[in-house]
């Protein structure tokens, strides 16, 4: 028996313990980067074997892996699957291997198979920005690094705008795919500049108050979730608008009664939707995604209009009440959202504006699936 099948078999019977992970190959290839929580982290450039601690980065890797985003993935969180399974079906399709990659749970929660993880050869789990706290506090990292097994933390979410730059060349780099994140960040950034060059000379009274329902019906008996100065807030801003949740919210968001809603009687409403009716049945949210019709959209974007009160307030009388894909708060593809706040906060500035083209341009040129439903709209006039 080699010396690497001992060392294997070793680390397969401790599993979670300190023992390190069996010998890298001579041929690997150990960078230094620094990721997005600002960590040293040594790994492995070019992996084949990565585990992902939220499914939906299949966003962002497809960008960069687009022959096959599922090729080095050996586990990952079935989130995807349960709350965009429009796009788990469209990869599943397109990639039906993907069907036999581990399903691992939470890696901050015990229900985490770390023991699978070390015996599928992992050399990096990628990790949310957003879960560093969760991550330390479980001591995830220290036992992925006693296995020798990297953990490199990237950010789409909290600060999307700020991090998806950097977020987009760390994994490129770790990939050894530069030129594709090279050609998509450059995209990114013309795509943003859109936006910013046309709003920096609106005048604050010009900037309509935009309230934002974070998951607008996912419970239909709650609400209401919103968003502060951070993530699609953030995007509000920057589109023109001011965003209601950031006088109310220091940081991310958070919930706030209807009746606040209501006294301030925002000239704008935005909610965000996803096909959550395969997880919750019960929900009145607009499913919006690639399976999604039209007929579809209007009918569940008209019941939430209809929701006691809410046909009173101005939004919905002038026809500004909108709703949006829900997972453009968690990818790299955020600027399309903010190209439809553009466009819906000021028609006749953004006149040329098209985030329907912008979406067909993002799939035809980077990514592996092709484009079809529904990922936002507005209340049809008179339903």
């Amino acid at each position: 028996m080699s010396v690497m099948k001992m060392t294997k078999g070793f680390c397969l019977a401790l599993a979670a313990s300190a023992c390190l992970a069996s010998a890298p190959s001579a041929l690997a290839e150990t960078i230094t980067v620094t990721d997005l929580a600002g960590r040293t982290v040594e790994v492995e450039k070019d992996p084949s074997a990565i585990v992902l601690g939220e499914g939906r980065m299949i966003y962002t890797l497809a960008l960069l892996d687009r022959e096959n985003p599922f090729e080095r993935v050996v586990g990952w969180k079935n989130d995807m699957i349960l709350y965009d399974p429009d796009a788990w079906r469209k990869y599943e399709e397109k990639f039906p291997e993907a069907t036999d990659i581990q399903r691992l749970g939470s890696p901050y929660s015990d229900e985490w198979n770390l023991e699978a993880v070390i015996s599928s050869g992992t050399e990096v789990v990628f990790m949310n920005l957003g879960n560093l706290l969760k991550a330390q506090e479980s001591g995830i990292i220290e036992k992925l690094e006693g296995a020798g097994v990297a953990t490199v933390f990237v950010d789409f979410r909290q600060d999307p705008t700020q991090n998806t730059v950097p977020s987009i060349q760390l994994l490129g780099r770790i990939l050894d795919e530069r030129d594709n994140a090279d050609a998509f960040t450059d995209y990114y950034n013309a795509q943003m500049k859109r936006i910013y060059a046309a709003v920096d000379g609106i005048p604050a009274e010009d900037r309509p108050v935009v309230f934002i329902e974070r998951a607008a019906g996912y419970n239909p008996n709650k609400c209401c979730g919103t968003f502060g100065s951070a993530n699609l807030g953030r995007l509000v801003e920057l589109a023109g608008g001011r965003n209601w949740g950031s006088q109310k919210f220091p940081g991310f968001g958070g919930n706030v009664s209807l009746e606040a809603v209501f006294a301030d009687d925002p000239a704008v409403i935005i909610g965000t939707g996803a096909n959550w009716a395969e997880a919750n049945p019960e929900t009145t949210a607009v499913l919006f995604g690639y399976e999604a019709s039209k007929d579809g959209v209007q009918e569940r974007l008209g019941a939430l209009a209809e929701r006691e009160g809410w046909s009173e307030l101005q939004a919905v009388k002038t026809g500004r009440f909108h709703s949006i894909y829900h997972q453009f708060y968690n990818s790299p593809y955020h600027f399309v959202a903010m190209q439809a706040f553009a466009k819906w906060l000021h028609p006749e500035l953004f006149e040329d504006l098209d985030p329907e083209a912008t979406m067909a341009e993002l799939h035809q040129r980077f990514l592996p699936i092709d484009y079809s439903g529904v990922f936002w709209a507005s209340l049809n006039k008179g339903s």
